[in-house]
């Protein structure tokens, strides 16, 4: 496969270095962690296999200090590694930089993979710890490399992490609102519904929440009340609102619960709207400070929110050895279901990093408009044949592809005609 050429005019910042494959040759002893939330269950291997260590360690920073000075001053060199880097994982891998150890992340799926391997159908903490402490000994390219994360990085992961919890709380909102319009005036949710993002119609609900309590303010006046929130769409809408309400002429039972029920919802709603807004703000100026911004934004499809997701997973690429190892961890490296002679062709895997699957997925569909390089790669998917989700997927895989070239490079995006990048790596 060749790699897009993503050298550009524009200028290039310092290449960060390039991967390397886990090395475990200097490892003394491999301890592996069960994460919870008051107490680890940590488990001990040397390189031979032999159990040094089966206990239960308090989430405390003493404690985890005693045992990891101990294992570093009798083995050397020691491999914690944890199967949740963030949350409550989090202190246990701090305070083993600290001690002078190495630390690895073992991932869940991987994980639940090789448990299966053992023998017994009991799952403990103690042997899911010791699971892990095997694995990293005798499977080393399972693991994930985990950097010593910057600050900067540190707090986009916990910006980003509630970004993402606000969207949700938005689009779960926004449902609900839909849902009770569409149960009482189906035409009213056809007009309303699809622009709920709008701070004029989350506005507009908040004030006039049923059919009748918008009839009530009148055509005229709620022309004027909008229009200060959409100019340029205000006499439209309300003409489309009025239009939506004529077709209707019975009452559903229930409807005058709407005066009371979605006013509170609209106004959850804009808050949680002006949260986002505000969220990313702080998202922008943090990736500002970051060294590598000017190189995720260059790229097309890739604005803040994007950009950020792409820094706190994939930080500077330099975890993965190739463009195949990041399209198998972002879930858009193709899999063959093949038995005997049949063979069902490529599909995308369900595994993978959902948040990076769903960036790249999310940057593929948006720079459709703006790049046309990535048009043309798309208008070809499809000429042969592929829906257009499929398309969108070997066009995200194709973007990652050049994600990569540029991370490793230190280059900023240039739109050129695509290689014909085909989905397998």
């Amino acid at each position: 496969m060749r790699e897009h050429d993503t050298r550009a005019e524009a200028g290039t910042v310092n290449p960060p270095g390039r991967g390397t494959m886990f090395e475990i040759e200097d490892v003394g002893a491999f301890l592996g962690l069960d994460v919870g939330k008051s107490n680890h269950h940590g488990h001990g291997l040397t390189p031979a296999g032999k159990k040094v260590f089966d206990k239960p360690l308090p989430n405390s920073e003493p404690k985890l200090r005693a045992v990891f000075d101990k294992l570093t001053a009798k083995f050397g060199t020691v491999l914690v590694i944890v199967d949740q880097p963030a949350s409550i994982g989090a202190l246990p891998l701090t305070v083993a930089r600290d001690a002078g150890c190495r630390v690895a992340y073992l991932p869940g799926l991987a994980m639940r993979r090789i448990a299966d391997l053992y023998p017994g159908e009991a799952k403990t903490d103690a042997k899911d710890a010791a699971v892990i402490a095997d694995a990293a000994r005798t499977m080393p390219h399972t693991l994930r490399s985990l950097e010593l994360t910057d600050e900067i990085t540190a707090e986009l992961t916990l910006l980003v992490g509630f970004d993402q919890d606000l969207a949700a709380e938005a689009t779960r909102t926004s449902n609900r609102i839909r849902g009770l319009l569409t149960q009482f005036h189906p035409s009213l949710e056809r007009v309303l519904g699809p622009r709920l993002d709008h701070q004029a119609i989350t506005w507009l609900l908040e004030r006039y929440g049923s059919p009748a309590a918008l009839r009530k303010a009148g055509r005229r006046r709620l022309v004027e009340l909008i229009r200060p929130k959409a100019p340029r769409m205000a006499a439209r809408l309300i003409d489309d609102v009025f239009d939506a309400l004529d077709e209707q002429t019975v009452v559903v039972p229930g409807t005058g619960t709407l005066d009371i029920v979605v006013p509170s919802l609209a106004a959850s709603l804009t808050a949680v709207h002006t949260q986002r807004r505000a969220m990313e703000a702080q998202i922008n100026t943090l990736l500002e400070a970051h060294p590598l911004s000017p190189v995720l934004t260059s790229m097309p499809g890739v604005g803040v929110r994007t950009a950020a997701v792409l820094l706190t997973t994939v930080g500077d690429g330099t975890s993965y050895p190739t463009a195949a190892h990041l399209a198998s961890y972002a879930g858009l490296a193709p899999t063959t279901k093949q038995s005997g002679t049949s063979i069902h062709g490529e599909h995308a895997p369900r595994g993978g990093n959902r948040q990076l699957k769903r960036a790249m997925f999310l940057s593929a569909f948006a720079c459709m408009n703006a790049d046309p390089a990535s048009r043309a790669y798309y208008d070809k998917q499809r000429a042969r044949g592929k829906t257009h989700t499929q398309a969108l997927l070997r066009l995200a895989r194709q973007r990652v592809s050049v994600l990569f070239a540029m991370l490793r490079d230190g280059t900023f995006y240039q739109s050129r005609t695509p290689n014909d990048v085909e989905l397998a790596a």
